[in-house]
């Protein structure tokens, strides 16, 4: 495979994470929606919660994706379904932006 066919497919791919109808996402903006998220994600996105998952260092696009899908109720869990669904597809891209932006250290056993 050719390198540019290898990229194409890789933009094609990436396009399907992340809604083209929201602007570029705001991480700051993100930071100042994430009150509600914080009882079950924790306050720097490291849950304690064993029902909740780490959302810090997260794929941006998978987090949006999973959050559109609460919010559309194609994925299910009463709380998030409750969460998202006021929320806008900017907000929820910013909420993402702002979860993948933390940085985070994996330290072996």
């Amino acid at each position: 495979m050719k390198s540019t066919d290898a990229l194409a497919l890789l933009g094609a791919f990436l396009s399907c994470l992340a809604p083209s109808a929201v602007e570029a996402a705001d991480a700051r903006a993100g930071r100042q929606k994430i009150t509600a998220c914080q009882a079950c994600h924790g306050l720097d996105g490291l849950s304690k919660n064993p029902e909740a998952p780490n959302l810090a260092g997260q794929i941006e696009g998978y987090l949006v994706k999973a959050l559109m899908e609460y919010k559309s109720g194609t994925r299910k869990n009463e709380s998030m379904n409750i969460v998202t669904k006021d929320l806008s597809d900017q907000d929820l891209a910013d909420m993402a932006a702002y979860y993948s932006s933390i940085e985070i250290d994996v330290l072996p056993p």
